[in-house]
């Protein structure tokens, strides 16, 4: 899997004016001449990843994501007590005038519209790179770059801001997909099954956590998100028959071209794609499992996203283990994906993402602490990690700590976001200011096992091996999702809104376990919300009984 560390190409925003409903500020560059085009699109601006580039033939076919504005904004109460997706797109999806005039805009231009989504807020447009360059006030390069891992990628790259013709000016929120360098990483380690000090099924992790009895995930649905990758279906045959459960019912759908596209390297996406699989079904088997394949492109995430929250049946879950520092994404996409994650909430969807795997670095090498993007959105349930060490035959925990495997080996993620501001729910429970002295989002929320020296026994591409990472906390938090929503019988959406009432800046909340020992690198755990784990780890049967009271 190839992997990527784009350069910080925006200055921080002040996180007190990023708004509830997760309008992220404008935080781009000015142009180098001081002066911004008319039309300038805001948030757009982009820095080059290479300057080893090359012109790209006018002739070449590009495709691109449209963000439309709102009818009006999502008010917090639709994010407390969601909306049937009918009403809901009536009330917030794109206004029908608004379509009209940009597909007559781009298509007068010379693009074709592939798909228009109302509910959505999306047009998807094709068309010659010569005409998207006029279009949009750009200028696209072929690139080559080789990060770390070596694996040379290819991509389209564009420098500076973009701007739009007139008639899109405020109608149309973002342009994406025009730049396609991959955007995010999977946050998962493996390990052979040998090196591993102590390692668990998915289901045993679940009894430890004491996840509520007599709930498997009937009759909901859970959503993935994969930038890469595939599963076989011998595999999961494979898996869930050693576990000794019927295979659950996968599905995949692919977005924007992408596929379901097994590559047979354990060590790659596969890994990240098997390990979400197999984590949601031993854990919530009899649970319907949707895994949508898009591009890993700015455009891709936020599509697959998007498509996933508004799928029918709307799922009850989606799980994201992919990421990137806040700092590597345009303001633009930044904001849409936020805004997708809005429509996921006011649907009654809960979006569970993994914080990251390189402590409070998040792989920046500036000596700075830094979060993961998007579990740094507020509309998100940011799932940090612990080492666990517990008793498989009597369920008992033995100990557990934050996760930190040293320098170059694993951490956790976590921090606090300088893009977006501290939510009203996280106003008790202590977040810390920023080095530029701003209080804002803290990550994570929660937290479960993800070291891989106890991490978790998967499958695949035919090789039994251990993955951690947070990674694998963001589909044990979504399966469980799943099972609360099943014994409970209401969608949880936001789930932040039912979780943190009662946290406290030295107690944490109903329902968790608190981890009080161990660091990430410039965060350590405390009594209470810290950003290292968040609330701590769940108890499930706990927090049955505190979603019910507060239900009831």
């Amino acid at each position: 899997m190839s992997e990527q560390q784009p350069p910080s190409n925006e200055q921080a925003a002040s996180p007190d004016r990023a708004s509830s409903n997760g309008q992220a500020p404008s935080n781009e560059l000015a142009p180098s001449n001081g002066q911004a085009p008319s039309n300038e699109l805001p948030g757009s601006h982009r820095e080059p990843l290479t300057s080893t580039t090359t012109p790209i033939p006018g002739d070449e076919e590009v495709e691109a994501t449209l963000i439309l504005r709102r009818r009006e904004p999502v008010p917090d109460e639709v994010l407390r007590n969601p909306l049937p997706r009918d009403e809901f797109v009536r009330r917030y999806g794109a206004d029908p005038a608004d379509i009209d005039t940009v597909v007559a805009e781009a298509e007068a231009a010379g693009a074709e519209v592939i798909s228009v989504d109302a509910g959505e807020r999306r047009i998807r447009i094709k068309a010659k790179a010569s005409v998207v360059q006029g279009l949009f006030g750009t200028t696209l390069e072929s690139a080559t770059h080789e990060p770390r891992d070596g694996q040379t990628v290819r991509f389209r790259q564009r420098t500076g801001p973009l701007s739009v013709p007139e008639p899109m000016r405020d109608r149309v929120v973002a342009v994406l997909g025009l730049d396609d360098r991959p955007q995010a990483t999977a946050h998962f380690v493996s390990i052979t099954s040998a090196a591993a000090a102590v390692s668990y099924t998915p289901d045993q992790i679940a009894d430890i956590y004491r996840f509520p009895a007599g709930t498997d995930g009937t009759g909901r649905t859970v959503a993935i998100i994969e930038l890469g990758g595939g599963f076989d279906q011998a595999d999961l045959d494979a898996y869930f028959g050693e576990l000794g459960i019927a295979t659950p019912n996968v599905t995949a759908v692919g977005v924007d071209g992408a596929s379901n596209q097994p590559g047979g390297d354990p060590n790659g996406a596969d890994g990240e794609v098997l390990l979400d699989i197999e984590v949601i079904g031993a854990i919530a088997p009899k649970a319907n499992i949707v895994v949508y394949f898009a591009p890993n492109t700015d455009a891709g995430f936020v599509d697959a996203v998007t498509r996933a929250a508004h799928a029918e049946p709307t799922p009850d879950a989606i799980s994201i283990s992919w990421g990137e520092s806040e700092d590597s994404w345009t303001a633009q996409a930044r904001t849409a994906f936020d805004d997708a994650l809005v429509d996921a909430a006011g649907l009654g969807v809960t979006v569970t993402a993994a914080a990251g795997d390189d402590g409070s670095a998040d792989r920046v090498t500036d000596g700075k602490a830094h979060v993961d993007f998007p579990a740094s959105s507020p509309h998100i349930l940011a799932c940090g990690g612990t080492s666990l060490n517990a008793n498989t035959s009597t369920d008992q925990v033995t100990s557990e700590v934050v996760w930190n495997d040293g320098a170059g080996r694993g951490a956790t993620g976590g921090g606090v976001s300088d893009a977006f501001g501290l939510p009203s729910w996280q106003a008790k429970v202590g977040v810390p200011k920023t080095a530029s002295g701003n209080t804002g989002r803290g990550v994570p929320d929660v937290a479960g096992d993800a070291d891989p020296q106890t991490g978790y026994k998967v499958r695949v591409d035919g090789t039994d091996t251990v993955i951690g990472g947070t990674s694998a906390v963001a589909p044990l938090w979504a399966a469980l999702t799943a099972r609360l929503v099943q014994a409970t019988g209401n969608r949880l959406g936001l789930l932040s809104l039912h979780v943190y009432p009662d946290a406290t800046a030295t107690a944490t909340a109903p329902g968790f376990r608190d981890i009080v020992t161990g660091n990430n690198g410039a965060y350590s755990a405390r009594a209470g919300w810290d950003a290292c784990t968040g609330l701590g780890v769940p108890d499930g049967d706990a927090l049955l009984k505190a979603l019910q009271a507060s239900s009831g």
